[in-house]
């Protein structure tokens, strides 16, 4: 019997005449690492976290542009000492830095963006600035200049690099006095309501994610690292797991069932049995982490992920990479093209062994 899911919370963001163009640019990074890291109790046979990590270009009317993110620089040997010890055990590698994207593209030059802003200070999402001019400033999260400078070599065992900021504005956000949409506190970046950063702490020190408007109605939240896999965010009480999925997200024996896929598989192999809650619900214990504090944090994402209008796009989301558009082209048209709905329950992908090994009969 098919499960009613909940209204979608009133998120309660301003209302605004004013949008900006967002393009979600494949920044080339392969990343793979163990998923326990992350989550407690994987699903068997999902213990590796394969994954992409995206970043976005916005671009305001204005004609000022800022990047969120900048994925992995592409000389790993470039990060300090004590990063490069921490990424031992993982694969991570990129083709291109996120500069070499934008030059091979031409469409502007690198000093017409005004501001690169960082999620976090992660190595897969901080890149590297230093190819970007002195006149891009760097914009961080709170709490990040107290906790993170000064990096290396200033600092021997820094988690950044002293050529990520040195020479260029360094701007902590602060949310002291911002405004309150969903359950995040919000900073209004161009004071238009086009675009907002909001205060997503737990996975690291500052981290934020951000609430980009592209339609009068219709928004993107770029998630960072507020989560890392869609199944920390579905199943939930907003958007049950369907008596069927179509197209299946496998297609093995004796479950391929055409295109066609139960939703008591999907049930069956869920840690908690349930059609109403995450997959993942608990994170794992780490250097820099708040799990409370982070889980919470992807408590609140799943009232935007609930809601119709706005498509969460986390930054290693393997399971949009061949439905939507990367940059050059524009991310704004993603309601009318679908694709939130062709890649609500494409994640289950991951979970392809533990559904081979269930019995049915």
């Amino acid at each position: 019997m098919a499960l009613n899911g909940e209204p979608a919370p009133n998120l309660e963001i301003p209302p605004s005449r004013h949008v900006v163009d967002v393009s979600v640019i494949n920044t080339t990074a392969d990343v793979r690492c163990p998923w326990g890291f992350f989550v407690k109790n994987p699903v068997p046979g999902h213990e590796t976290l394969e994954c992409p990590s995206f970043a976005f270009l916005v671009q305001h009317p204005s004609g000022k542009r800022v990047l969120f993110d900048l994925g992995l620089r592409k000389d790993v040997e470039g990060f300090p000492p004590v990063i490069q010890q921490g990424m031992k055990g993982m694969h991570m590698k990129a083709e291109k830095d996120i500069a070499q994207i934008l030059k091979e593209d031409g469409k502007f030059s690198l000093d017409e963006i005004d501001a690169i802003i960082w999620s976090h200070w992660h190595a897969d999402h901080t890149g590297d600035p230093s190819t970007f001019p002195a006149s891009t400033n760097l914009v961080v999260g709170p709490g990040f200049k107290e906790a993170i400078l000064p990096g290396y070599p200033t600092n021997p065992y820094g988690l950044i690099l002293d050529s990520d900021y040195s020479g260029r504005e360094l701007q902590e956000v602060d949310f002291s006095k911002s405004i309150q949409i969903g359950e995040f506190r919000a900073f209004d970046y161009f004071n238009d309501g086009s675009f907002y950063l909001l205060d997503s702490p737990g996975h690291a020190v500052g981290h934020m994610s951000a609430l980009a408007r592209t339609t009068p109605s219709t928004f993107i939240l770029m998630g960072g690292d507020g989560c890392h896999h869609s199944g920390s965010l579905r199943p939930n009480k907003h958007f049950p797991l369907p008596d069927e999925v179509s197209p299946s997200p496998f297609s093995i024996p004796p479950h391929s069932h055409g295109t066609v896929c139960p939703g008591a598989i999907l049930e069956a192999i869920h840690p908690l049995r349930t059609r109403t809650q995450p997959y993942y619900g608990l994170l794992s214990e780490a250097q820099g982490r708040d799990v409370p504090a982070a889980e919470a944090t992807i408590h609140k994402m799943i009232s935007f992920d609930a809601n119709d209008d706005v498509f969460v796009l986390t930054a290693h989301d393997r399971s949009v990479m061949d439905v939507i558009d990367f940059y050059p082209k524009s991310a704004n048209d993603w309601k009318e093209k679908g694709w939130k709905e062709t890649s609500r329950w494409r994640f289950l992908e991951d979970f392809k062994s533990a559904a081979a090994n269930i019995d049915t009969a």
